[in-house]
């Protein structure tokens, strides 16, 4: 069976997507070279500094690990929900993370390691804030479950088993919101370096701001007509 889902969902995971592949392509093509969306690779690099002794890059990467984690526990204490659903308190970490990464770009410009902890929270409470909906998964920071999705539903097909359509559109759309995020990231960062960064930093706050008083609007009027 198909998980039905909104078209905010829809546009919502599409947008969050192309931010991110924006937000991470800048961290490669910075100057620490150094992904910020997912952990993956950073706890590979991780163990590898570990074996080879170097302490510089030990410290690095587990602020990066851990100033995702903090992000994620913010969006935890703000949105108190692990489902996605209208009326919680997603404009505020929206908005926060459009803060978070304004804040990012001058400390990128001095090669500073505080602009990818700052970038990295930033990606930590987006993917904390997109979780599920209607039993969907909806990660929009990395791509592993996306293609693990798709994946999977590749092998039912060619079993002749029915397909959670709508699933795998919403893996495939991540994906390509995600790509083209990258593509206008690193098109971006050639022309205006670090300042790449104000794109998805005003869109999420562009997003953040107007989504909390929608939500202040709404409560307005659900106290009137009480």
């Amino acid at each position: 069976m198909g998980v039905r889902l909104p078209r905010w969902v829809w546009i919502g995971a599409g947008a969050l997507a192309s931010v991110a592949g924006m937000v991470n392509v800048v961290g490669f093509l910075g100057f620490e070279h150094q992904a910020v969306t997912h952990l993956t690779g950073t706890t590979s690099l991780l163990g590898a500094a570990i074996t080879h002794g170097d302490a510089r890059a030990v410290w690095h990467l587990l602020g990066i690990t851990a100033a995702f984690m903090i992000g994620a526990a913010l969006s935890g204490v703000i949105v108190q929900d692990s489902a996605l659903r209208l009326g919680r308190r997603y404009g505020v970490t929206l908005a926060l993370e459009s803060l978070l990464l304004f804040a990012a770009i001058p400390l990128f410009k001095q090669q500073q390691i505080f602009g990818a902890l700052l970038a990295a929270m930033a990606c930590g409470l987006q993917n904390a804030m997109a979780t599920t909906y209607s039993g969907a998964v909806v990660r929009t920071t990395h791509l592993s479950g996306m293609f693990t999705d798709l994946g999977i539903g590749l092998g039912h097909a060619l079993r002749g088993m029915p397909l959670p359509k709508r699933r795998l559109m919403l893996s495939a759309l991540i994906i390509a919101g995600f790509l083209a995020g990258g593509v206008a990231g690193a098109w971006l960062f050639r022309r205006l370096g670090y300042d790449a960064l104000l794109v998805p930093a005003t869109l999420t706050g562009l997003v953040g701001f107007g989504y909390a008083g929608y939500r202040q609007w709404r409560s307005m009027r659900q106290d009137i007509g009480a």
